[in-house]
C-alpha cells in the first residue's frame, strides 16, 4: 500500500462514520475480471474490490508460476493422482459426506488421503456415483458447498489448480430474501423448495445471483459478508485462504456482535436465575462461533503488537518472517488506525466490560493508548 491508497482508504473509512461497509449499496451486474498482473496493481486492488467490498476474478496468469499448477495436475490437465499419493498419503484428512444433511451441514470423518484417492478414482470409474455418497475433502474442494458466507465475515480468495467451478453469489443484505420464515437461510439456494412461499415468504423479494464460472488457474476473491454457493463442475483441486485486514476487521467485530445477541436471545430466559449468564453466553457463543469476545480481543492484541512493531522497526518485514514477505508501513499504519477504531469499540461495549480482563497483558485500555500514539506518529509516514 502506498501513502496515496492509504489517504484514499482512510478518508473512506471517515466517510463511512462507523457504519459497517460493503452492504446495503448497489449490487454489480457483472464480477469483474482481471487479466494482466502487469497492468493491476495493490492499490487497484484496495481501490476497486477491497474498499467497496465486491468481488472479482484474476486470470491464470497471476497463478501461472505457481508449483501446484504444475506438480498436482497431469498434462491432459486432471488431477495427478500418483504425484499427491506420493506426497500426502499418508496424511489423516477431513472428509464431508455431501449426500447426508445434518441440520445445515454435511456428517464428516477422518481417513488416510490414500484412501481417500481410492474411492475418487473408483467414484470418476463408476460414472461420479458410489454407495458410499458424494464424499468430500475439506481443503480440496470436490463438491459443491452449502450455502455460507466465509467464517467471522473474512476475506477469502479460491484458486483451481485444476478444474472448474461454478459460483452463485449474493451481496450482503441479500440473503435476508432468502431466509425461511423461521429466520433460517437455505442449504441449497437452488433447491425447488424455495418456491414454497408459505416457507420461504420473502424470496420475491430476492435478485438473481451473479454467476461467475471459474476456470483452471483463475482465482476467486470473495469479498466480506458475500454469501454464495459453489459447484464442481469437473474433477477439481482447489487452493483456498482466508484473511482480515484493515478493511473488514470492523466487519468482523460486527458479526461477532451479531452472534453474541443471537445467544443471548436463545438463554434469555434464564438470565435472571443463572449465576454467571454473561459468561456462560460467552462459552456458548465460542462453542457454536469459535471465538468469544475474550479472544477477540488477543486477537486484536497480536495483529496490533506486530503492525505496532514494523512502525517501530520502520521496516517492511513482519517481525520474525522468514519468507521475505513484506507488509508495507503504509499497510501498517492504516491497520493500526482501523484496529484503535475497533478496540475502542470492544472497549466501550457493556458485554465486553462484563468479561473478566484482570489477566490480560497489556490491559485494554493501555493496547488502546499504544495504537492510537502510533496512528498520531503514523501521521507522519
Amino acid at each position: 500500500m502506498d501513502r496515496e491508497t492509504r489517504t484514499f482508504a482512510e478518508m473512506h473509512f471517515r466517510n463511512l462514520g462507523g457504519r459497517v461497509y460493503g452492504a446495503g449499496g448497489p449490487a454489480p451486474s457483472r464480477v469483474a475480471f482481471i487479466q494482466a498482473p502487469e497492468t493491476f496493481s495493490y492499490a487497484d486492488f484496495v481501490k476497486g474490490f477491497l474498499l467497496p467490498n465486491l468481488p472479482c476474478v484474476f486470470s491464470s496468469a497471476f497463478t501461472e508460476s505457481w508449483g501446484s499448477r504444475r506438480r498436482w495436475v497431469t498434462p491432459a490437465g486432471r488431477p495427478d493422482f500418483e504425484y499427491l499419493l506420493r506426497q500426502y498419503g499418508d496424511v489423516v484428512v477431513p472428509v464431508a459426506n455431501c449426500g447426508v444433511r445434518e441440520y445445515n451441514s454435511n456428517p464428516k470423518e477422518h481417513m488416510p488421503f490414500r484412501d481417500y484417492i481410492s474411492y475418487w478414482k473408483e467414484y470418476i470409474r463408476d460414472g461420479y456415483s458410489s454407495p458410499r455418497g458424494c464424499l468430500y475433502l475439506k481443503d480440496w474442494h470436490l463438491c459443491r458447498s452449502p450455502f455460507h458466507a466465509d467464517i467471522f465475515r473474512s476475506f477469502s480468495w479460491s484458486v483451481n489448480i485444476c478444474g472448474r467451478k461454478k459460483w452463485l453469489f449474493f451481496p450482503p443484505g441479500q440473503e435476508e430474501a432468502l431466509q425461511d420464515c423461521h429466520g433460517n437461510l437455505p442449504y441449497d439456494v437452488t433447491s425447488l423448495e424455495l418456491q414454497d412461499t408459505r416457507l420461504y415468504p420473502r424470496l420475491k423479494d430476492s435478485s438473481p445471483p451473479l454467476e461467475v464460472v471459474q476456470e483452471a488457474g483463475e482465482m476467486v476473491f470473495v469479498p466480506s459478508g458475500w454469501h454464495h454457493q459453489v459447484y464442481n463442475l469437473d474433477d477439481t483441486i482447489s487452493i483456498n485462504h482466508n484473511w482480515v485486514n484493515g478493511c473488514n476487521l470492523a466487519n468482523m467485530w460486527h458479526f461477532l456482535q451479531q452472534e453474541l445477541r443471537a445467544v443471548q436471545q436463545e438463554v434469555s430466559e434464564w438470565k435472571d436465575s443463572m449465576p454467571d449468564w454473561d459468561h456462560h453466553c460467552q462459552v456458548i457463543m465460542k462453542s457454536c462461533s469459535g471465538i468469544n469476545f475474550e479472544e477477540f480481543y488477543h486477537f486484536l492484541k497480536v495483529i496490533a503488537e506486530k503492525r505496532l512493531l514494523v512502525l517501530k522497526q520502520g521496516t517492511d518485514m513482519l517481525p520474525g518472517d522468514s519468507t521475505g514477505l513484506k507488509l508495507g508501513l503504509q499497510q501498517a499504519a492504516f491497520d493500526v488506525g482501523r484496529l484503535a477504531d475497533v478496540l475502542a469499540s470492544v472497549a466501550a461495549h457493556p458485554d465486553f466490560q462484563r468479561v473478566n480482563t484482570s489477566s490480560f497483558s497489556p490491559q485494554p485500555k493501555e493496547l488502546l493508548r499504544q495504537l492510537e500514539d502510533a496512528v498520531a506518529t503514523a501521521e507522519a509516514l
